[in-house]
């Protein structure tokens, strides 16, 4: 359609930001220099918003001191609850049910403490071998702590291809002895949306719990947690949710967990009315509050106050819409510029099954990432092999994502990335 409506695609870029009903959130973000900005999947950029919440938290700081706790607007002691009530709009849930704490590992382990009960006929853990790394490095150590071994009791489904998972497999390696099951929303390679909610029933007719990491869907895709019967969710907030560099994750509980006791108590999970009785027994929050630890990281959740916002005024519904026509014009356009160059468009191209950004596959990945970084574009290289280019519906436009392709397309016509050399070092 794309084709047959406008043959020249830059004149699509152009029609397309020219009606685009998001297009004044842009100019409420600071965006690099004469830079095209196609990492919103790794950190977001800085919303004004933001900047704003934090130099008001430290305003409150300044002035308050220990008063911010119940003086500040909004207070300190209840900030967590407060921004996750906010949030659980994101994630169709119950304001009860999300909590904003920890980092996103921590909340796995604080989730697979409570959770996670295995027995003689169900010791095992099953999630899949393209999962996030460190979400594996939990579920090993979870095995470990109940004196199972990872090796025999984490069971990991295989993929097909090495960038997707089928949810037929999925399923089918469900089998009686899996007490847990855990799986990326969105694959962070490929970029693969899951079927939470065919995988959540199909767990739940076979007695299994089941979880998902949300770190690549939340804000870039719409979700239902309650109304699929998710057990438990999880996710990081300085992707799409441009929260800032290691700012305060968030999870989710379902109601039917509540009362649970949390596997790691700490004393921002006691109840409200009571914490400060400082009773030596502990008294667990209702909710997901519960599954709190520490004292919140007030600084790491102060950005959440001006992005959160952003969000509602957003609106999911038009946040999806945009995203998943951005990432349908960028495929358009590199399987035109770029497929003479022997690069690959592998993200799934239905909409049901794609998440927030594209992933391009070529030989040279991390060489090009390099070289696209020289030419003013900000990619993302995921090894050993993949170009992940990420547009962020609130601030990037179509025009971003026909430049960035171009860009691509002359490094690989002049081979300019060969000059990269074999340099070594961490490519983000």
């Amino acid at each position: 359609m794309l084709r047959a409506e406008f043959p020249d695609l830059r004149a699509f870029a152009l029609h397309c930001d020219s009606i685009d009903v998001l297009a004044e959130f842009r100019n409420r973000f600071y965006l690099p220099s004469e830079t095209i900005y196609l990492d919103g999947n790794s950190l977001g950029l800085l919303a004004k918003d933001a900047e704003r919440a934090v130099f008001r938290v430290m305003q409150d700081w300044r002035e308050r001191a220990i008063g911010g706790w119940t003086e500040a607007q909004p207070a300190w002691f209840t900030l967590a609850e407060d921004l996750g009530a906010q949030m659980a709009a994101l994630v169709g849930a119950g304001a009860d049910e999300v909590i904003v704490t920890n980092s996103t590992t921590v909340n796995l382990h604080q989730l697979l403490s409570t959770l996670y009960t295995p027995d003689a006929s169900r010791p095992a853990i099953l999630a899949d071998v393209l999962n996030f790394p460190s979400d594996l490095y939990a579920l090993s150590s979870h095995l470990r702590l109940r004196g199972l071994e990872p090796k025999t009791h984490l069971r990991l489904a295989e993929s097909r291809d090495g960038l997707t998972l089928s949810e037929d497999d999925l399923i089918a390696a469900m089998t009686p002895e899996v007490q847990c099951a855990l799986f990326p929303a969105v694959l962070y390679q490929s970029g693969q949306l899951l079927d939470m909610q065919r995988l959540t029933a199909e767990a739940h007719r076979r007695g299994i719990l089941i979880g998902f990491d949300c770190s690549h869907s939340i804000g870039a895709v719409s979700h239902e947690l309650d109304a699929w019967g998710v057990d438990f969710a999880f996710w990081c907030s300085y992707k799409y949710l441009c929260a800032g560099p290691g700012s305060a994750g968030g999870l989710y509980l379902n109601r039917r967990h509540f009362g649970r006791p949390p596997g790691m108590a700490g004393w921002f999970g006691h109840r409200k009315a009571t914490q400060f009785e400082m009773s030596p027994d502990f008294e667990a929050a209702e909710g997901a509050g519960s599954l709190q630890i520490g004292t919140p990281n007030i600084l790491s959740m102060a950005p959440l106050i001006g992005t959160l916002p952003l969000f509602a005024e957003a609106g999911m519904e038009r946040l999806r819409a945009k995203s998943l026509a951005m990432t349908d014009y960028l495929m358009t356009v590199a399987e035109e510029k770029l497929s003479r160059y022997d690069v690959q468009v592998v993200n799934p191209r239905e909409a049901p099954r794609r998440g927030g950004h594209v992933a391009l596959r070529h030989p040279e990945a991390r060489r090009l990432s390099l070289a696209l970084r020289a030419e003013g574009v900000i990619p993302d290289f995921r090894p050993p092999d993949i170009i992940r280019l990420a547009p962020a519906p609130l601030y990037n436009t179509f025009t971003d994502c026909y430049e960035a392709v171009l860009r691509l397309a002359s490094i690989l016509e002049t081979r300019a990335y060969e000059r990269q050399g074999e340099a070594g070092g961490i490519v983000t």
